[in-house]
C-alpha cells in the first residue's frame, strides 16, 4: 500500500492544494506531486492537476488540446471572454500583435524613472518610523500606482479599483463565511457589472477627449483594419485591470516575506544590488505567485498513464512545475546565481504573460529602492504573515527595522 502522506493520496491522486498553511508553503506539496503523482486529481473539485516541468510546458504550448477558450468563463462575473486570456490562437495572435508593443521592453525602460521616484517616495512614509505593514505600504500602491499611470487611471480611485479587484479574484475575503461559493458568485457577477460601467464611461471619455495613455491607444487602435469594437476594449480592459493590480503586488509581497526570513540572503542583496535582476527570476521560480492556471481540454490525451478526456478541465500547476529537479538541479536551494533559469512563472506558449516586462522592471526597482533604504529588516516578532490561495499574496506581512532618529 503507498504511504499516505498530508497533502496527497497516492493511490487516488488526490491533492489537497487550498488552505492558508499550504498557500504559505506549498513546496513540499508540489514535490510531492511532481515525484510521485504528475496526473492528480484536485481534492473538492475533482480536475486533474498536471505537476511536472515538461507536462506543463507542453499543454501550454498545444492550445488546440490545452484551451484557454471556456464556454463558461470560470466564474469571473465576465459576460465574455477576457481578452486575450481566454481566447485561443489564431485570433488570440492578433490581440497579442496589438498590445505587445504597450508593453515592450523599450516603453517600460521609458517608464523606469517614474516608478523608482514612487517607490522612494512610498519609502520615505515611513523609513523613519521602523516599522510598516508591506503590502499595504509598499507592494500595493507601487505596482499599483505604475499600471493606473500606464492606464489612464486616477491614482485617488485606487481603492475602488483595489476593492472591484479583490471582489472578483479573491470574492471570500469580502463575505461572512468564506466557503459561501453562492454568495461568492454572487458578488463577482455584481463586481462584473460595476467594472465594465466603469470602463463603459472611460472609453466615452476617452473618445470625446484623446490622449495617449492605454485607453486612449485602445479606442484609437485598429484590428486588422477595423476599429476595436467597446466589447473588444471592455473585454481588455477588464483582464488589464486583474492582472495589473494584483499579480506583481503578490509577487513583491512573498519575495520579501523570502527575504524577511531568510537574512542571509536579504544581506546578499543588499550588499550586492547587481544580484537583483538574478534574484527577481529565482523568487520568482521558488514563489511562483500565479499557482496555477486553468485550461479547457479538446482532444482525449494519456499522460503518464492517465486518461484525460476532451471535456475536462485541468489545472497547470505553474509553481509545482517551477521546482520540478528534471529542470532546475537542486530546485530546493533558493540560488541567485543559478544559470539557465527557464521558469515559467508567466507562463509560456502563445498565453506568456503580455504584462511580464512591466513586473520585471517594477520587481527590480523595487527591490533595489527598497535595500539601499532598508537593508536590515525581519518579520515583526510574534507576528506570522498570512497569505492567500490562489494567486499567492502575502496580505499581512509586518516588517521591522531600527527607527531613526
Amino acid at each position: 500500500m503507498s504511504e499516505k502522506s498530508e497533502f496527497l493520496d497516492p493511490e487516488t491522486g488526490e491533492v489537497m492544494l487550498f488552505g492558508e498553511g499550504i498557500s504559505a508553503c506549498p513546496q513540499p506539496v508540489y514535490s510531492e506531486l511532481v515525484a510521485k503523482c504528475p496526473v492528480a486529481r484536485m481534492a473538492m473539485v475533482g480536475s486533474k492537476v498536471l505537476s511536472r516541468y515538461e507536462d506543463v510546458v507542453w499543454a501550454l504550448r498545444q492550445p488546440e488540446i490545452f484551451s484557454s477558450q471556456m464556454e463558461v468563463q470560470m466564474a469571473l462575473g465576465t459576460e465574455r471572454p477576457m481578452i486575450p486570456q481566454q481566447i485561443d490562437p489564431p485570433a488570440q495572435t492578433a490581440y497579442r500583435k496589438l498590445l505587445d508593443p504597450r508593453f515592450s521592453r523599450k516603453r517600460m525602460k521609458q517608464i523606469e524613472p517614474d516608478v523608482r521616484r514612487q517607490a522612494n517616495a512610498l519609502i520615505d512614509q515611513f523609513v523613519d518610523e521602523g516599522a510598516c505593514e508591506f503590502d499595504r505600504a509598499f507592494a500595493i500602491p507601487l505596482p499599483c500606482g505604475a499600471f493606473l499611470s500606464l492606464f489612464g487611471l486616477p491614482h485617488d480611485e485606487l481603492e475602488l479599483f483595489l476593492e472591484l479587484k479583490d471582489g472578483i479574484i479573491r470574492p471570500q475575503t469580502k463575505l461572512a463565511d468564506p466557503m459561501d461559493m453562492e454568495g461568492a458568485t454572487a458578488l463577482r457577477n455584481a463586481t462584473g457589472q460595476r467594472i465594465y460601467a466603469y470602463f463603459e464611461k472611460l472609453i466615452d471619455e476617452r473618445k470625446a477627449a484623446p490622449c495617449d495613455d492605454l485607453m486612449g491607444f485602445l479606442v484609437k487602435a485598429e484590428l486588422d483594419g477595423r476599429p476595436l469594437s467597446r466589447n473588444e476594449i471592455l473585454d481588455i480592459s477588464f483582464l488589464l485591470l486583474l492582472a495589473g493590480l494584483d499579480t506583481v503586488t503578490a509577487t513583491l509581497g512573498c519575495n520579501v516575506a523570502y527575504l524577511a526570513a531568510n537574512p542571509e540572503q536579504r544581506r546578499r542583496l543588499a550588499a550586492q544590488p547587481e544580484l537583483i535582476p538574478a534574484a527577481v527570476e529565482e523568487l520568482l521560480r521558488w514563489e511562483t505567485p500565479v499557482t496555477g492556471v486553468p485550461r479547457l481540454v479538446k482532444k482525449d490525451v494519456e499522460l503518464h498513464g492517465v486518461e484525460i478526456k476532451a471535456g475536462e478541465m485541468v489545472t497547470l500547476l505553474l509553481g509545482a512545475a517551477d521546482i520540478d529537479p528534471a529542470e532546475f538541479p537542486e530546485a530546493e536551494i533558493v540560488d541567485f546565481g543559478r544559470r539557465e533559469n527557464r521558469h515559467i512563472a508567466f507562463g509560456a506558449g502563445p498565453h506568456r504573460c503580455l504584462g511580464s516586462h512591466l513586473a520585471r522592471m517594477e520587481l527590480r526597482v523595487a527591490l533595489e529602492e527598497w535595500h539601499r533604504r532598508v537593508p536590515e529588516y525581519s518579520i515583526q516578532p510574534g507576528e506570522t504573515p498570512r497569505y492567500s490561495p490562489g494567486i499567492r499574496e502575502v496580505q499581512y506581512l509586518p516588517l521591522v527595522w531600527e527607527a531613526r532618529g
